[in-house]
């Protein structure tokens, strides 16, 4: 977005210098990037990253409110609430499109957030190996609030950890190692020590849970959560799991309620110029004469899974459940990203951590996609090039 940049990056430019970056970065753990790497990251300047996380803290102002957990207690679905809630979400995820106004100009639009982990240990590991095999000028950053690499990753360590012992905290998910986004997990380990672990490996005795670590009983005193309920709801092939919904001797980073709580949930409370219009389907007594202006969102899904984008009267009669679906006007995303056929299309993630011992969220690192699809997102792009899975550099001084 930055066209001197741009123009740069473009020119020198090679398909061998990616090949190159792409045998480097799948080095480390052969076979664990499943999704498609971006030929490009996207620049940001000031201006821009500033439009972005002032967007950010209107949102923290509503989610650090006194009465924001009222606000969201219907957020949650029946039998999903789990026990032990901790106060705040240890991290926060907000999806922002690089989008065109009316008047032309590029500015970011919040199109998705989310009170659950993203890719905090890949982010680390993908723009250090990208910059061995590109140019990113000593003024551009993925980090934010002032961190480096050794800032940040002993930043993560503690948050993870807590007061505990490694061989105590685990990385929960669902198989793992199946999973497309392994890789976070592999980096989180490399950076923290923190293994990943299946639910089907948890076992319990009384209110205490345990793995078996390299063989030997371990007590799991903290648990970094991974599991989404939409998943661990599809799959039947698990056998007998613990419930992780009731009262375990353990401690929730991020605890999962706030996965619901921040979450599409919330668009509706939020006015801000950068966040689209938003409401509960239940809440409209008339519908917008515009509706294909609109994009109907089912509450409780994940990855895009259920979006309508071209609503109609029908798709709206159709849903039983009104509540549980919000409409959101669209926005215009901008063909952005000059590329060697096509523009592409980009959305910028910004990253918050929540210690603990601080009374806000900031925002510490960040993950961006390109695309040339109807939507943003891998699966949306075979056989494109020059999209997928990236990174945003913003301006520092």
């Amino acid at each position: 977005m930055v066209a001197s940049l741009r123009k740069a990056f473009n020119q020198n430019f090679t398909r061998e210098r990616y090949e190159a970056f792409l045998a480097d970065l799948t080095s480390k753990h052969p076979g664990a990037i499943e999704f498609r790497v971006a030929e490009t990251p996207i620049f940001a300047d000031r201006h821009f990253t500033k439009k972005m996380t002032d967007a950010c803290e209107s949102i923290v102002d509503i989610i650090t409110g006194t009465d924001f957990k009222k606000l969201t207690a219907r957020a949650i679905p029946p039998g999903e609430n789990v026990a032990a809630e901790t106060p705040h979400s240890h991290m926060i995820a907000f999806d922002f499109g690089v989008c065109i106004n009316d008047n032309g100009e590029l500015e970011p639009q919040l199109i998705e957030m989310q009170g659950f982990p993203t890719l905090f240990g890949f982010q680390v590991y993908y723009p250090e190996v990208l910059e061995k095999h590109f140019d990113i000028p000593g003024n551009y950053s993925h980090y934010l609030s002032g961190y480096n690499k050794n800032s940040y990753v002993a930043m993560l360590r503690k948050l993870l950890l807590g007061e505990h012992n490694v061989e105590n905290v685990i990385l929960l998910e669902i198989k793992p190692h199946e999973q497309k986004t392994r890789i976070d997990f592999y980096c989180t380990q490399d950076y923290t020590g923190v293994k990943p672990v299946c639910l089907t490996e948890l076992f319990a005795e009384g209110n205490n849970l345990f793995y078996m670590n390299e063989g030997k009983k371990t007590a799991v005193k903290r648990i970094y959560n991974r599991v989404i309920f939409d998943e661990l709801k599809s799959r039947n092939d698990l056998g007998n799991i613990i419930d992780i919904t009731k009262q375990w001797n353990v401690e929730w980073i991020p605890h999962p309620n706030w996965f619901y709580r921040i979450s599409k949930f919330t668009l509706p409370f939020i006015k801000n110029p950068f966040v689209p219009e938003t409401f509960f389907l239940s809440d409209i007594k008339q519908m917008p004469a515009d509706l294909e202006n609109y994009v109907l969102k089912p509450l409780f899904s994940f990855a895009g899974q259920g979006v309508v984008i071209d609503v109609t009267q029908g798709d709206i009669n159709s849903i039983k459940d009104p509540e549980n679906w919000i409409l959101q006007r669209k926005v215009k995303y901008a063909d952005v990203i000059e590329t060697p056929d096509i523009p592409a299309k980009a959305e910028i993630r910004i990253m918050y951590v929540w210690p603990d011992n601080e009374a806000r969220p900031h925002p510490a690192i960040n993950l961006a996609r390109l695309s040339k699809g109807k939507m943003i997102g891998v699966r949306y792009n075979a056989e494109k090039e020059w999209v997928g899975g990236s990174v945003c550099y913003f301006e520092t001084y």
